[in-house]
């Protein structure tokens, strides 16, 4: 019984030692947690910059490729001759529309660093830009083979085994240990023959292919290339790389900030109304009912005339209204015909002479009145009140309805000209000195304004201020809200930058973006005043002198 105690326990603690250590490691065995591995990388590159331009010259492949920009625009730069002082010697690149340049460079495929000098002449300026291009050394390492009598690589391959096996690993373990039991029955007898037998099938099993298996190659074969792409990417010190052929697919644009006195701006909320010199309403006098002219009612954007009819008033006639105008009209009718009756008289008499030739006209005139008056009576009964334009323009406002009842001075229809048209905005300080104003109509619409005045009497703890709006009237409508700019003669300094520069960041501040090298970006936090309609004030947080992206910002800063 000892002795299988003894043989128990010797296989226990090679087990033991086997699967026991920190080279338990499985699923790529990674036993040195070494950095991983890039999966690209920037081909080598070089730049230079100069007062009108900016170059990049890129190495792949035996091929330089050169990217031509304005320094301070960042606009590429078509049709220019650009000699190089290569290795080879002098050489001149080749250039196509819409392309960047290239030339072959064979000595670029040798790694080394290379001084080169490019001479670019456009439109008889002549700008040399000198750099140093260098190509690094990459040896093509393999790792070498694991040692057969490595600790930590037997004892990870047993983990793994055992990690994975399962049922497989447990019998392969009471075999052993019935192998055990014959062995040291066979060491008692012949101890150095057993001994020698174990130590050749340990080598013979820890240095079998088949200890290999999927994913644990252990022969460590070479690494792959790595292959050689220019990527957008935003770096860990928040800056953003952007290869110069994707900053022309992105039309990226920059401008050089310049420190100026700027005219002070007012931001006011305001909303188009129409000009009162080119608007009117139309309203019953008196009240009635409705009825539509010939052709019927206008519409909403019908285009009418001052004087034309648009609708008829019929005013309700009460019970004793229509009894007092009998009552009148009787009364007319008696006295017309006691008049009538005396201008015969008085016809008959008046070529005798027995009475005044001027007695018989007045009586005309009389009995002339009196119908007059009589008539009107009629008309009045029967006659609606017409309802007719007070200027030129179009139906901006009203919906009537034939036998709708509309009351005394009842708006039935708001005209107003669509090529006149003002902006009313809400100031609660007293604007001096206007000097010009835009509005912003909520779509990047842009229109100018002309000062007509202001108020002197609060309206909602606001004072309302005046504008005409010039130019072009189209798309704008009456009742519009706009965002009202306007400048004062108040001046300061600072940088004005474009609208479109101005971007916001994660944490919902606004930024811009700076070109501070060739192919970086870097973001810079601003507080912003408005200055005008395409413009705004830069109070804090960028200098004179930078590049400024003003086109492609949006994009820029997307990127990840």
């Amino acid at each position: 019984m000892s002795f299988l105690f003894r043989a128990a326990r010797s296989v226990a603690a090679v087990l033991f030692l086997l699967t026991a250590g920190p080279a338990l490691a499985h699923d790529g065995h990674d036993h040195d947690a070494a950095a991983p591995t890039p999966i690209s990388s920037l081909a080598p590159r070089a730049e230079a910059a100069s007062e009108a331009h900016e170059l990049v010259a890129i190495a792949r492949d035996g091929v330089l490729t050169i990217y031509l920009d304005r320094f301070a625009t960042n606009e590429p730069v078509d049709g220019a001759a650009i000699e190089i002082e290569t290795p080879a010697g002098p050489q001149k690149a080749e250039a196509k529309p819409g392309e960047p340049y290239r030339l072959d460079a064979p000595w670029a495929g040798k790694p080394g660093a290379y001084d080169l000098i490019f001479t670019v002449t456009k439109d008889s300026d002549v700008d040399v830009l000198p750099t140093r291009l260098v190509i690094p050394d990459v040896p093509a390492g393999k790792a070498g083979p694991a040692s057969w009598f490595s600790t930590s690589a037997i004892a990870g391959e047993v983990g793994y085994h055992f990690n994975h096996d399962g049922p497989a690993l447990f019998f392969a373990i009471l075999a052993g240990l019935a192998a055990g039991v014959g062995v040291m029955a066979l060491i008692r007898r012949r101890r150095r023959a057993a001994m020698a037998l174990l130590a050749v099938g340990a080598v013979f099993l820890f240095n079998s292919p088949s200890r290999s298996h999927d994913g644990h190659d252990h022969a460590a074969p070479a690494a792959p290339a790595q292959s050689v792409r220019d990527l957008a990417q935003r770096l860990p010190d928040g800056g953003v790389f952007v290869p110069k052929s994707t900053q022309r697919i992105l039309a990226l644009r920059t401008v050089m900030t310049e420190s100026g006195a700027h005219p002070r701006a007012i931001e006011l909320p305001g909303r188009i109304i129409p000009d009162p010199n080119a608007s009117g309403f139309v309203q019953a006098s008196v009240g009635g009912r409705l009825s539509a002219p010939a052709g019927g009612f206008p519409r909403l954007g019908t285009p009418v005339k001052k004087g034309d009819v648009l609708a008829y008033v019929d005013p309700p006639m009460q019970a004793i209204d229509v009894s007092d105008m009998r009552q009148r009209q009787g009364e007319l009718d008696q006295q017309i015909s006691i008049v009538e009756r005396r201008l015969a008289r008085y016809e008959t008499l008046a070529p005798s002479g027995a009475i005044a030739r001027s007695q018989l006209e007045d009586t005309r005139s009389e009995l002339q009145g009196l119908k007059d008056r009589r008539g009107s009576l009629d008309r009045a009964r029967r006659e609606p009140e017409a309802l007719m334009a007070p200027v030129d323009g179009v139906i901006a406002e009203g919906t009537p309805v034939a036998g709708q009842i509309a009351q005394s001075n009842a708006v039935i229809f708001h005209i107003i000209d669509p090529t006149r048209l003002w902006v009313e905005a809400r100031s609660f300080d007293a604007l001096v000195g206007v000097r010009s104003a835009t509005a912003n109509v909520g779509t990047d619409r842009i229109v100018t304004l002309a000062y007509q005045g202001s108020g002197f009497a609060d309206r909602n703890q606001s004072i309302p201020v005046q504008f005409a709006i010039q130019g072009d009237h189209s798309g704008l409508r009456a009742g519009q809200f706009v965002t009202v700019l306007a400048t004062t003669n108040e001046e300061k300094v600072g940088l004005a930058v474009p609208r479109a520069s101005l971007v916001r960041n994660a944490n919902g501040q606004e930024v811009v973006y700076e070109h501070v090298a060739a192919e970086r970006f870097e973001q810079r936090p601003v507080r912003v005043e408005p200055l005008d309609g395409d413009r705004v004030f830069i109070a804090t947080g960028l200098a004179g002198g930078k590049r400024l992206v003003v086109q492609g910002a949006e994009l820029l800063d997307q990127v990840r």
